[in-house]
């Protein structure tokens, strides 16, 4: 636990990285997120009149959850104090509370809690946490790169408004560049610097919007650079494309989860779509390919079924496939099958007659054999009334019209073929069986 560490800046800010020196202290000063921080918006506002409430910050790394943090605590007149999730403890979190009760008995002040990466905060702890924020002890603030939904307890979330941040664009670096570039005080400006446009340009690709990364980058061109004769420094491309690497693509979980939902999703409508996520999750994601396959399994008979029966064997077979020859070989067979299942005929048949009968079943509450039903394979059975199968072999075209469902359900409909595919000939079989 310690207090928010921009508060007690040191006496030679070039000790720092540049981009904790570049980090925004006003409102004014911050780029990007004008969503939720623009003119006139709610957050602003209330950054400005110093009355924040509980809030939860949401958005992928770089993107100035933890600046906003850091602006709120310059802005408020209450106590401001910072807890990383990744090593607080539960004992942690009881001295701020207990800190917080103190400051507000006897002074009237406010603590206002930040708490970074609340998505490592377990549930035990996040409950720790609860009584002092519904009952106004502490406001709030937690940062998280992770889906909220996913990793913040309920109670918590209810009594924080969500504020979700957009990732930073090229001209958001671009623009932070520059500030750095011109700022005598804080920045890069005390130096002589000639840097060219397309090293900026390349810097800011490559950053992919996050800030601290460009800022890092430029800084690292800027002090590793010989010097000309005359005591400046040309930052070129090839110094940018020195200074700054491909970035590694994160996988946590929320992404994951939203990968394999597109996958499953473009399964239904684009071949094109659904083999680009596939080989994005596993060549550049690093997920396992048994992930894909296995939902792809589920989606031929969730969204294909028996409009084209054949789906489902093509993605067993690549599953096996993929068993038995390893990565990057098998990719050829779980594309193949994922193609032949985008261009399969589509129905959701099998999945609506899941539903129907589910429904039945809840409603039915217990269903009883009918008699003609059950097992007769012992004798005495006659004698119970187990009387009166009609076996369908032994009748035209092998069917026989009788009663399956409970007596409770007799008439009831829960699958219902489509004209898709072949589904189209079993649509035929029920309207010819229904007719008899």
């Amino acid at each position: 636990m310690d207090l928010f560490s921009f508060q007690n800046e040191p006496e030679t800010p070039r000790a720092k990285l540049l981009a904790d020196r570049m980090r925004p202290a006003t409102i004014e000063q911050y780029i990007g997120q004008s969503h939720i921080v623009g003119e006139g918006k709610l957050l602003r506002r209330a950054i400005e009149a110093d009355q924040v409430s509980s809030i939860l910050l949401y958005g992928p790394p770089g993107c100035g959850k933890t600046t906003l943090a850091h602006i709120i605590s310059q802005r408020t007149q209450g106590e401001f104090v910072k807890l990383n999730a990744v090593d607080a403890s539960v004992k942690d979190v009881r001295e701020v509370i207990e800190q917080a009760k103190m400051n507000k008995a006897m002074y009237g002040k406010k603590t206002i809690l930040f708490l970074d990466e609340v998505h490592r905060f377990n549930s035990s702890r996040q409950d720790a946490l609860l009584p002092a924020v519904e009952q106004g002890i502490i406001i709030f603030i937690g940062a998280t790169t992770e889906n909220p939904f996913h990793y913040v307890n309920g109670a918590l979330l209810s009594r924080s408004t969500l504020f979700q941040l957009e990732a930073l664009t090229r001209a958001d670096a671009l623009e932070a560049m520059r500030r750095a570039l011109a700022d005598k005080e804080r920045g890069l400006g005390f130096m002589d610097l000639e840097v060219d446009e397309e090293a900026l340009e390349h810097i800011a690709n490559m950053a992919g919007g996050d800030i601290r990364r460009a800022l890092n980058a430029i800084e690292l061109a800027a002090v590793t650079t010989p010097s000309r004769p005359d005591g400046s420094v040309h930052i070129t491309l090839e110094v940018a494309e020195e200074s700054i690497r491909k970035p590694t693509i994160r996988a946590d979980e929320s992404t994951q989860y939203d990968v394999l939902s597109a996958f499953h999703k473009s399964v239904r409508g684009s071949s094109d779509a659904a083999l680009f996520w596939f080989l994005y999750a596993v060549e550049k994601l690093g997920m396992d390919p048994m992930v894909f396959v296995r939902r792809l399994i589920v989606a031929c008979s969730e969204d294909i079924g028996l409009a084209n029966p054949q789906a489902m064997v093509q993605a067993v077979t690549a599953m096996d496939a993929y068993h038995k020859i390893g990565w990057p070989e098998a990719k050829y067979n779980i594309t193949q099958a994922i193609l032949f299942a985008v261009e399969s005929p589509k129905s959701n048949a099998a999945a609506i007659a899941i539903s129907n009968a589910m429904h039945a079943i809840e409603q039915l509450g217990t269903a009883e054999v009918p008699l003609h039903l059950r097992d007769t394979h012992y004798s005495g059975a006659e004698r119970l009334g187990h009387v009166g199968y009609k076996y369908p072999h032994d009748y035209p075209g092998h069917y026989v019209k009788q009663q399956y469902l409970p007596d409770r359900l007799a008439g009831k409909s829960f699958y219902r073929a489509t004209e898709q595919g072949m589904e189209e000939k079993i649509k035929i079989n029920q309207s010819r069986r229904n007719g008899k």
